[in-house]
């Protein structure tokens, strides 16, 4: 074997196992879980305090339980999909009744549906939020909120028919 070969096969070998640098930032995603778990079980006492004593609007703390789901629906799309497209796959719940359906299939192509998709979900509860408290949400406020899903929707829509043009899906 040549000194360049030596060289290259040193170098792709370290290329290829620097994919494994990846599994810390997965790692802190799960902590983002455990994170927005803590901030959802705040949220659902909120919601009961409210729903006993009557004080704030119940619909608002339900959205935000909603909210506080998609974001961590969307952390799980990312961890699984991300470490089995960029690191390895995942075996451990190979012949397991609850491997969720999409476990394995999701494509990087895929991943960015669902991302956008998830964006755009949680967009939108945050504008029906500011819909369903219109008296206190100013006009300047609510033109943003209806701005900014737009652009996510106008985005995802992009997305799809890129995809669709480059005759992925």
């Amino acid at each position: 074997m040549s000194e360049n070969n030596k060289i290259e096969s040193f170098l792709e070998k370290a290329i290829f196992h620097s994919r494994w640098l990846l599994a810390p930032f997965y790692l802190a995603l799960i902590g983002g879980i455990v994170v927005l778990f803590v901030k959802l079980i705040k949220e659902f006492s909120t919601v009961v305090n409210i729903v006993m004593g009557g004080d704030g609007n119940a619909v608002l703390s339900i959205l935000s339980l909603v909210d506080i789901t998609l974001i961590a629906n969307l952390l799980v799309i990312v961890i699984f999909s991300g470490y089995e497209n960029f690191i390895s796959k995942l075996d451990v719940a190979h012949n397991s009744p609850d491997k969720p359906s999409w476990m394995g299939k999701v494509t990087y192509a895929d991943l960015k549906l669902k991302l956008i998709g998830s964006i755009v979900a949680i967009s939108a509860i945050d504008l029906l939020k500011a819909f369903v408290n219109i008296e206190s949400t100013s006009h300047e406020n609510l033109a943003w909120l209806i701005g900014i899903h737009m652009t996510f929707l106008v985005s995802g829509v992009l997305f799809a028919l890129m995809d669709r043009l480059s005759g992925k899906h």
